[in-house]
């Protein structure tokens, strides 16, 4: 079974754009598990104290991706300002984890990766709130 499947079988679905649906909550489902790998794997680097602001955003991005995918999967008696509010704040944490892993990728591939995936979901993001609208 697949999220789409879900969806589309949801008796309460929302009638919007699916696929910016299903690209988000995709998305926030693969930054989150990228970004604390990404953590972990900053965690085990020599240069520790130079990746720390990166640890703490990676671990902040993870968390938001994870409850923004879950409030985004919900669709009985959504309320769309507290899931626009996810969705936005969901693109700022990624797009500020994304910067930070940016400044590491010359060094790191974990931070290279993670900055892509970030990139991704920053996109799916806002994709989903225009078409919110």
């Amino acid at each position: 079974m697949t999220i789409r499947e879900m969806l589309e079988a949801h008796p309460h679905s929302t009638g919007g754009d699916l696929d910016a649906l299903v690209r988000c909550v995709e998305a926030c489902s693969d930054c989150a598990a990228t970004c604390t790998s990404c953590a972990d794997a900053d965690l085990g680097e020599r240069a520790l104290p130079e990746l720390i602001r990166c640890v703490r955003l990676c671990l902040d991005c993870a968390d938001i991706c994870d409850a923004t995918g879950r409030i985004v999967t919900r669709q009985t008696a959504s309320d769309v300002g507290v899931v626009r509010a996810a969705v936005e704040a969901c693109l700022v944490a990624c797009r500020a984890c994304r910067q930070e892993c940016e400044r590491h990728a010359e060094h790191h591939e974990h931070c290279r990766i993670c900055a892509a995936v970030c990139s991704r979901c920053e996109q799916a993001c806002g994709d989903l709130l225009a078409s919110m609208g």
